[in-house]
């Protein structure tokens, strides 16, 4: 009965849509199950995958498209939780807030979103930025320019001083007071409209930075950043406008405050002690390990003159213990979502993350889980990404090899479809 309605649903999408996509896939990988499927036909219609088949099944159209894949692994596009797609690493990346205008920043948008898309991640979450975040992801909705699904924060919310203060580091005469329309934070009530701002402002969740920062020009990276009635009045009021709540943190009072708080995911996590990570499983929390970053930041700073020197010692010292922190959390059991802060090193090496996952003893199959179905459901986007599955978006990437042997195969990506269309091949 199965195969006679994907036969008549098949049949009725040639003629109302004229062109289906036929994908040959020698091996395709079944994230839901855990296992490597061989020998598929995967055939996309308009956006969606309108049928996977036993066997590599011919066209009924001439006016059909076939793909080779039978010597690929085939598998979902990848989702990174933790990107800023308006930044990318230089040693004038300090200058550029007071050299770049908004469309200078906007451009370079372009270039990162589009290597990013490239890389075979067709889903991210922009942590941050000043806005143009909202304007690329709307760009790239409306098929202007190219790039990822984009879930953006908007700007980051920070308290007065703390790692997302964006008058952080500059002359008295520029530093003014900034409150709740520039992401500043300072009482129950700043936090109700700082978030009230964002949605007015476009966003689709919201990301506070619970403690200190590395690369923030303030001394302190790890001192937690907010109190407990703050998070909470961000995460309740977050929740009114179906946001959920990313939380930067490096130490352990701020990631508690933030569980405590209500906040979904922890970015980093990096002093995490095993009462916290107890706290994040009783409580759903994920942790978004960035390992990639905390390995760049740490090669950066030892270059002279690359960062300022307040960022040097932070770095140095946050940096080489996230991978660690990350193997602890995982063997605990708290919930892993991949992500990586790709901005902070080179936009397009993002599946460099999947390597140190594994080498810190995550298996490749969890860690390629994190990337697609584990954040699927964070994104409430469950039966539509994340999966090879009639009626899913058609998100699908290539590689050479199987990942499950060879997780480095997923830094070289060989194809690249995004709902249905076809970018890299």
């Amino acid at each position: 009965m199965k195969t006679i309605l994907s036969l008549v649903t098949l049949l009725f999408s040639t003629l109302i849509i004229g062109q289906n996509t036929y994908l040959h896939c020698g091996k395709l990988l079944d994230t839901q199950n855990g296992k490597v499927l061989e020998t598929k036909t995967i055939i996309v219609s308009g956006d969606k995958i309108l049928a996977i088949e036993d066997g590599y099944k011919q066209p009924n159209s001439s006016e059909d498209i076939v793909i080779d894949l039978k010597n690929k692994a085939v598998m979902p596009g990848f989702i990174d939780m933790h990107v800023h797609l308006e930044m990318e690493t230089n040693p004038q990346k300090y200058l550029e807030g007071f050299i770049l205008n908004d469309a200078d920043v906007a451009y370079n948008t372009l270039d990162y979103a589009k290597r990013t898309l490239l890389a075979g991640f067709t889903t991210v979450r922009d942590l941050g930025g000043s806005g143009i975040n909202v304007s690329l992801r709307n760009a790239i909705n409306s098929g202007k320019v190219e790039g990822p699904r984009i879930f953006t924060a908007e700007k980051a919310l920070a308290t007065t001083g703390g790692h997302a203060d964006p008058t952080n580091g500059v002359k008295d005469e520029l530093k003014g007071d900034p409150g709740p329309k520039d992401g500043v934070v300072n009482s129950i009530d700043d936090a109700k409209k700082a978030v009230r701002q964002r949605y007015k402002n476009g966003a689709d969740l919201i990301k506070i930075t619970a403690t200190g920062g590395v690369l923030s020009v303030a001394k302190s990276g790890q001192n937690p950043q907010f109190t407990v009635e703050e998070i909470k009045a961000i995460c309740e009021t977050a929740k009114d406008y179906g946001f959920h709540v990313a939380a930067h943190a490096h130490g352990d009072e701020g990631m508690q405050r933030a569980v405590l708080g209500g906040v979904k995911t922890i970015e980093h996590g990096t002093l995490m002690s095993a009462e916290t990570m107890q706290l994040m499983i009783e409580h759903d929390a994920y942790l978004v390990p960035t390992i990639t970053a905390g390995k760049s930041v740490t090669d950066k700073a030892k270059i002279p003159g690359y960062y300022p020197d307040v960022v040097v010692g932070k770095a140095l010292d946050i940096g080489p213990k996230i991978q660690e922190t990350f193997g602890r959390a995982y063997k605990k059991g708290v919930g892993i979502a991949f992500g990586t802060d790709a901005g902070v090193f080179l936009h397009g090496e993002n599946a460099k993350e999947f390597g140190y996952m594994v080498e810190a003893g995550m298996p490749e199959l969890k860690a390629l889980q994190s990337a697609t179905i584990t954040n699927a459901k964070i994104l409430k986007m469950e039966n539509e990404i994340g999966q090879l599955e009639a009626g899913f978006l058609a998100d699908i990437i290539a590689t050479n090899d199987n990942p499950l042997e060879n997780i480095k195969t997923t830094e070289n990506v060989v194809f690249v479809m995004k709902s249905g269309k076809i970018y890299k091949k």
